[in-house]
């Protein structure tokens, strides 16, 4: 395993899209339900403990090389907002189209052919991993820190925050983001035995709603 491979998946300059969506906080920014640092830290922390482990756990799901149309299916199921549906499946687009760039193999080109719509970007997310030599536990680090990380970006640009805040604040959550990811990865371990219910799916309705009203904004930074 490589541990260079986690932290060119991880890596913001990755070129996958997340850079273009905000997670959800320009809209918390909008209804000032996230104004400064303290606020930003408890929107985040809510959401790593919720799209953040449901996102985890279908990620580690996908690097154990459980079957990705299964997984795609489940991450529907949990995905209950179909703008939130259409941008998963843009970013899994964009994560697919790099990630057969940087690790070719038989099981993204699969994806590409099946689901030429896009898969669930988590999902995609841990068959890259797979591919680059990573394990379900990385994926799902991996997928918990892009559920704070680009929300913690965001509201950089769009609170004129200190990047030393958002940076501080994605410091003092790492532990439980670790925590997320564990969890994350015994679920996926049991996946052969019990099947994709086993998989979190934890809810977070304000993200749901928001993120609905958010797609007919008429103007916006943020693409979601």
């Amino acid at each position: 395993m490589s541990h260079a491979a986690l932290l060119v998946l991880a890596d913001g300059r990755f070129p996958a899209g997340g850079h273009a969506h905000s997670g959800g906080v320009e809209a918390a920014v909008a209804s000032r339900g996230v104004h400064d640092a303290a606020s930003l830290e408890a929107f985040c922390r809510g959401r790593l403990h919720t799209a953040g482990l449901t996102a985890a756990g279908l990620a580690a799901a996908a690097a154990t090389g459980y079957d990705a149309m299964a997984l795609d299916e489940a991450a529907d199921a949990r995905t209950p907002v179909p703008a939130l549906r259409q941008v998963a499946r843009k970013l899994g687009r964009q994560m697919l189209r790099a990630a057969r760039a940087a690790w070719p193999c038989p099981e993204l080109d699969q994806i590409a052919q099946r689901l030429p719509q896009g898969a669930h970007q988590p999902v995609v997310l841990g068959v890259a991993a797979r591919a680059a030599g990573l394990t379900p536990l990385d994926a799902a680090q991996c997928a918990a820190y892009e559920s704070i990380g680009g929300p913690a970006t965001a509201a950089v640009r769009l609170l004129s925050l200190n990047p030393f805040d958002a940076t501080a604040l994605l410091a003092r959550l790492a532990g439980e983001l670790d925590d997320v990811a564990h969890t994350a990865a015994r679920t996926a371990a049991r996946l052969a035995a019990d099947g994709v219910a086993v998989l979190p799916a934890a809810s977070s309705p304000l993200l749901d709603i928001t993120g609905e009203q958010h797609a007919a904004w008429p103007m916006r930074l943020f693409a979601s």
